[in-house]
């Protein structure tokens, strides 16, 4: 790895929501083979693998102290797991310190709340999973119901395959339009999901079901929950 290279780090911990990482992982890899200067690299707390949210583990190709001062961040996101993360110190002071020095900081549906935890999202514009979009309020946030929400150099995707629109809308930002059309073909990223787009006038009723997720993953976290609950 080339020492002028512009490090992309993805960050890694427990539990989190497999397709928030692949995803853009995948998109952002494509940009690190196309000798623009960029390699993708994924960082955890300590070496060795990590459950996520499907019976895929998953290992860190670095360690956070590896991987001070990245060129760019992505946090994905997932659910209980990610609650109980707003409480890592270790993982949010990474956040922290990378963020400071980066120059593009991104996230990937609950992800945002980590983000926000860190401190990183007051007075911003953000976006996250539907179901959490009002709890970044929470962290002195703007909700903003949109696939993805550049706030520079904070760039929020909405939930899960959004996470694909933001890696591509970042490429663009990087390297142009050009290359990430290019990267877009070579993926094949076209949806066309079998029951069509979504209705959110479909989307199902789940206030009360946010709370009692709230108050799951933040068991361990009262200060937290006390912070959150209000706007579930």
């Amino acid at each position: 790895m080339a020492d002028d290279e512009k490090t992309i780090a993805f960050v890694l911990y427990p539990g989190l929501t497999l397709l928030d990482l692949a995803g853009p992982l995948q998109v952002l890899s494509v940009l690190a083979h196309s000798g623009l200067g960029y390699r993708a690299v994924v960082v955890g707390e300590r070496a060795g693998a990590v459950d996520t949210d499907t019976p895929l583990g998953i290992a860190p190709s670095h360690t956070f102290a590896e991987v001070p001062h990245p060129f760019a961040i992505v946090v994905p996101g997932g659910a209980a797991p990610t609650l109980r993360a707003l409480g890592d110190e270790r993982l949010l002071t990474y956040l922290r310190e990378a963020s400071a020095t980066a120059e593009w900081t991104t996230s990937v549906c609950t992800g945002s709340l980590l983000l926000g935890a860190a401190g990183l999202l007051d007075g911003k514009r953000a976006t996250t999973h539907w179901m959490y979009r009002e709890i970044l309020r929470g962290f002195g946030a703007v909700p903003v119901a949109e696939r993805w929400v550049e706030d520079t150099p904070v760039i929020t995707a909405a939930g899960v395959a959004a996470g694909i629109d933001m890696a591509l809308y970042l490429v663009g930002r990087l390297a142009g339009d050009e290359v990430a059309r290019n990267i877009q073909f070579t993926i094949e990223y076209d949806p066309e999901p079998p029951l069509g787009g979504l209705d959110w006038d479909l989307a199902p009723q789940v206030a009360s079901h946010l709370g009692e997720g709230l108050k799951y993953g933040l068991a361990d976290n009262p200060d937290m929950l006390a912070r959150l609950l209000p706007y579930a």
